[in-house]
């Protein structure tokens, strides 16, 4: 299964025993603001999920390791939109590590993939509008805003960027 590196990231494919790591982010109030914290059962079904994409899909949420640190500080990744065969570029970082670049890297790197191993013709992504960090990565990542809609109860922006408008960095992973 496809792992990716980039300068400051080790993207990989979770396993059951990222449950402590992704529990921690996903029961954070302050990390799933926009999203909503999870439990405890609700965290171990995320995490079979991740690791079910994979195996049905060739694509899915991989666990971010910050190489410097060899922490899982978050998850990014692509994943259908709710009912839809859209697939969507989504991602949740630890907050200790926002405002670094950090979504934007691994984000770029996830669309590289989607675009050149998994040859999707178009990637989406939403976020609610008032989150600002959210909608500042799909927009430094070439992603075109659409409309505003409803996606999983909530009003949202939605952004697209076709295979033909991407602009490709060769510098920006190594697939292992």
């Amino acid at each position: 299964m496809p792992e990716i590196e980039t300068l400051r990231l080790r993207l990989r494919h979770f396993t059951l025993d990222d449950f402590d790591d992704l529990f921690r982010l996903y029961a954070d109030a302050e990390v799933m603001r926009y999203l909503s914290p999870r439990t405890s059962e609700q965290t171990k079904n995320s995490l079979c999920n991740h690791i079910q994409q994979w195996q049905e899909h060739n694509l899915g949420m991989w666990a971010v390791i910050h190489k410097e640190t060899g922490k899982m500080i978050g998850r990014c990744g692509l994943g259908f939109l709710a009912d839809t065969p859209e697939v969507e570029l989504g991602y949740v970082f630890d907050k200790f590590y926002w405002n670094m670049g950090l979504a934007t890297e691994a984000a770029q790197a996830t669309l590289k993939y989607g675009f050149w191993e998994v040859k999707l013709e178009q990637i989406v992504a939403i976020a609610h509008p008032e989150n600002i960090a959210s909608v500042r990565v799909i927009e430094k990542v070439g992603m075109k805003y659409q409309k505003h809609t409803r996606y999983y109860s909530h009003d949202v922006v939605y952004y697209t960027l076709p295979r033909s408008q991407w602009q490709p960095d060769d510098s920006l992973y190594i697939l292992s």
